[in-house]
């Protein structure tokens, strides 16, 4: 397996960790840059360009990329969440820096700071004339409201630090921890439900989901075809992972263990022969 590329220095921590666990769910899934294109809709390039942390991806491709894995992808989808904030943040301060500079120019004074002017000396001359003390320099007009917003975008990165290191804290510790979502989040990432009915139909198996068809599927493949070769697998003993319709590498794994078994070719493609062997 080739080695990652090392990440650019000013990466912001929370992307460099979002980075890091997308690269984690790429290599055990043991997809190639093309497979993952192919599963996920996005180009090969967009692939390599997220997992060097050249650019943020989107929140769609880090949900397929969750999917293809099996794995839950709420936790990935808050540290997305975090680093567009963070990123939207950097963005925001030089915009600011702009607005002040525009406004000083509208007020006709110069974008440096104001040099201290002093008042003339008293006209009175003699042995007790004081001089007057030069004023101070008076504020910018306009500058409080931008000082105090740029202030509220540090406060709100910090908080999200500290929110992001305590959600990584609970999720080391507790794994697989359920998480409660909003119904619209767990409709997006939720794949297909597929139900194992196995029985026997004119002296063949059968889970009831294609219709007894023998169609040859591939590594890659995905639909009824693939969760029906799922749970005559599980049936037999083998466990394929889940019955998601996904043909991924733990069905692979699981359709080579069966071809082995039945003293098939084991090359991992579910021909005439092997449904014939699932069937049987």
């Amino acid at each position: 397996m080739p080695r990652s590329k090392t990440l650019p220095a000013e990466l912001d921590p929370s992307a460099r960790q979002l980075v890091a666990r997308l690269r984690r769910l790429k290599d055990h899934s043991e997809l190639t840059m093309r497979q993952l294109a192919a599963k996920t809709g996005y180009s090969a390039k967009s692939w390599e360009r997220y997992l060097g942390g050249v650019s943020l991806p989107p929140r769609e491709a880090v949900e397929a990329l969750a999917r293809i894995a099996g794995t839950d992808p709420v936790p990935l989808l808050a540290l997305h969440e975090i680093a567009a904030d963070s990123r939207d943040g950097r963005r925001a301060r030089p915009a600011v820096q702009q607005q002040d500079e525009q406004h000083e120019r509208d007020q006709g004074q110069p974008a440096g700071p104001t040099a201290p002017h002093s008042e003339p000396t008293s006209a009175h001359s003699g042995p007790t004339a004081v001089p007057t003390p030069p004023r101070a320099a008076e504020p910018t007009p306009g500058r409080f409201p931008h000082i105090a917003l740029t202030a509220g975008i540090a406060a709100l990165a910090v908080a999200l630090s500290a929110v992001l290191l305590l959600m990584l804290r609970l999720d080391d510790d507790a794994g697989q921890a359920a998480v409660t979502t909003s119904p619209r989040t767990t409709a997006a990432s939720s794949p297909p439900s597929y139900t194992c009915r196995i029985a026997r139909v004119d002296g063949r198996w059968s889970a009831g989901i294609n219709q007894g068809r023998d169609t040859e599927i591939v590594y890659g493949a995905s639909g009824a075809d693939v969760a029906e070769a799922q749970c005559l697998l599980r049936r037999a003993g083998i466990s394929p992972g889940g019955i998601d319709g996904m043909f991924g590498p733990l069905t692979l794994r699981a359709v080579k263990t069966f071809q082995d078994r039945a003293g098939l070719t084991v090359d991992g493609m579910l021909g005439p022969r092997s449904w014939k062997a699932l069937r049987g």
